[in-house]
């Protein structure tokens, strides 16, 4: 049973979708569907394609799978398409708002509803002042077995690394927003519009999608390596709701993910950084926690000073066309 919505409610981000076209099931069978089409139907489309055009180009079938196989050996070429499956999740997800929702896609961005490119930019400094506090805060934790050892020597430049730098400086802000559109943005909208309490839909709209951040990212991860990742997606999801917005979860995003990269290249191996395979140390739980708590601080803190839109419009707002889609009509705000 949908629950009458006041005429003076103000949605907060995560409770768009109650505006939308009435009944808690649309939410919860579009999550199904997003995540089949993300993590299913899509790859699956792109990966053949991808290998009908490598052996097009006169690869060898093994040449060509071992291209695609980002699980046992990276490539530029599997780094690169791997960014493209995941930033076509936009598109996904926005396609999955408007099926089921009849929302315009534009509110997966913001309540504004676009995406705030000020507050974007603004919060990208702000997300390499919590990794450089993350990093102090590592070097004064003890080490402890493999992932404690020092970092070794750099790694040779070679046209592989040039290869890898241009994929990843051009794709992974791609690849980190859409990966925060499907779980910020569409599946925090979901749970957070499932159930009519409001405290508890926002607890629901923080932790789950959190925790299907975490195990989308392998069912073999150690638990401090999957902590860190939950830790990421409760601090994105809480500056998500905080903000009316995705702009803070995708600067910090990016950032993390430049970092990680970078740092592969640099001193290590795209595989293992890729994959997190390794071993990982539980004091890197302090690491990630000062990082993600110097963060919201931050970015809560910006967010308010430029007065940055928490709730979307009144439901009185809401036009009905003749065909009964909600559209919501409000003037955006500056920020």
């Amino acid at each position: 049973m949908t629950t009458p919505l006041e005429p003076d409610f103000q949605p907060a981000y995560h409770e768009l979708h109650r505006v939308g076209r009435p009944g808690w099931w649309r939410s919860l069978l579009g999550s199904i569907v997003l995540i089949v089409l993300v993590f299913g139907l899509v790859p699956a489309v792109l990966g053949l394609a991808a290998l009908v055009a490598l052996l097009v180009g006169g690869s060898s079938a093994e040449d060509a799978s071992s291209a695609l196989d980002v699980t046992s050996n990276v490539t530029p070429f599997g780094l690169g398409l791997l960014n493209v499956l995941l930033g076509s999740a936009i598109l996904s997800s926005w396609l999955v708002l408007w099926l089921f929702h009849r929302l315009k896609p534009r509110w997966l961005s913001s309540v504004a509803p676009r995406l705030r490119w000020r507050f974007l930019l603004a919060c990208l400094p702000l997300a390499v002042v919590a990794l450089v506090a993350s990093l102090g805060a590592a070097i004064l934790l003890p080490t402890a077995g493999a992932a404690g050892e020092p970092v070794g020597s750099v790694n040779d430049f070679t046209s592989t690394t040039r290869d890898f730098l241009l994929v990843i400086a051009l794709l992974t802000p791609f690849q980190a927003a859409g990966e925060e559109y499907v779980f910020r943005g569409y599946l925090t909208q979901a749970f957070g519009s499932l159930l009519p309490w409001r405290r508890v839909s926002l607890v629901l709209a923080v932790l789950a999608p959190a925790v299907l951040f975490a195990l989308a990212h392998g069912l073999g991860q150690s638990w401090p390596v999957f902590f860190d990742r939950f830790a990421f997606g409760v601090v994105a999801g809480i500056l998500v709701i905080r903000t009316g917005g995705l702009e803070a979860a995708i600067a910090m995003h990016v950032l993390n993910n430049f970092f990680a990269y970078g740092l592969a290249l640099a001193f290590g191996d795209m595989t293992e950084s890729l994959n997190a395979s390794g071993p990982a140390s539980p004091w890197m739980i302090v690491s990630t926690l000062t990082q993600s708590l110097v963060y919201l601080g931050l970015a809560s803190w910006v967010a308010t000073a430029m007065g940055v839109s928490r709730q979307g419009p009144p439901v009185g707002a809401v036009r009905r066309p003749p065909a009964g889609d909600p559209v919501l009509a409000a003037p955006p705000p500056r920020v």
